[in-house]
């Protein structure tokens, strides 16, 4: 037979196993937590770190040139009337993009090859996308122009 002392000693110890087995499940929901977390938080580092770029305007950019050099940038502003170069046969653009008002004036060169809107041509408001190169031209592979002013409220 056993004593009572053996009785509470057993019972203690199922009292301390479900304890224990508590303890084990919560640190594995725990560390799986955070596992998780950290491969979301990596997978969203990884997949919008490629495709980010700067929206600035014109001033911005040429206030801290040095600092976009080589990034992907997104300059907006007005295609300088006079300025618009284009090569047909090559698709090739170039033109100059300057600030808009109220902001500080500046004007930044830049180059495109392909097919731009129908909308761009000297005066046109644009959002040129591609890479400030070194000599402080902006190499676009995009351009997007603004709706003319005749749509907007009067």
């Amino acid at each position: 037979m056993s004593s009572p002392d053996d009785q509470l000693a057993s019972g203690e110890r199922a009292k301390q196993q479900p304890a224990a087995i508590g303890r084990r499940s919560a640190w594995k929901i725990v560390i799986s937590v955070a596992v998780v977390t950290v491969a979301l938080g990596g997978l969203l580092w990884a997949s919008t770190r490629e495709g980010a770029e700067y929206y600035k305007y014109v001033d911005e950019v040429l206030a801290d040139a040095a600092r976009y050099q080589g990034k992907r940038l997104r300059v907006h502003g007005d295609v300088v009337g006079g300025s618009l170069e284009s090569d047909k046969a090559s698709l090739r653009y170039r033109f100059k993009i300057a600030s808009r008002a109220p902001r500080r004036p500046a004007v930044i060169n830049a180059e495109f090859h392909g097919i731009p809107p129908d909308t761009f041509k000297a005066g046109a408001e644009v959002i040129a996308a591609g890479v400030l190169a070194s000599d402080g031209r902006l190499l676009a592979d995009k351009i997007e122009t603004k709706c003319p002013s005749k749509y907007e409220a009067k």
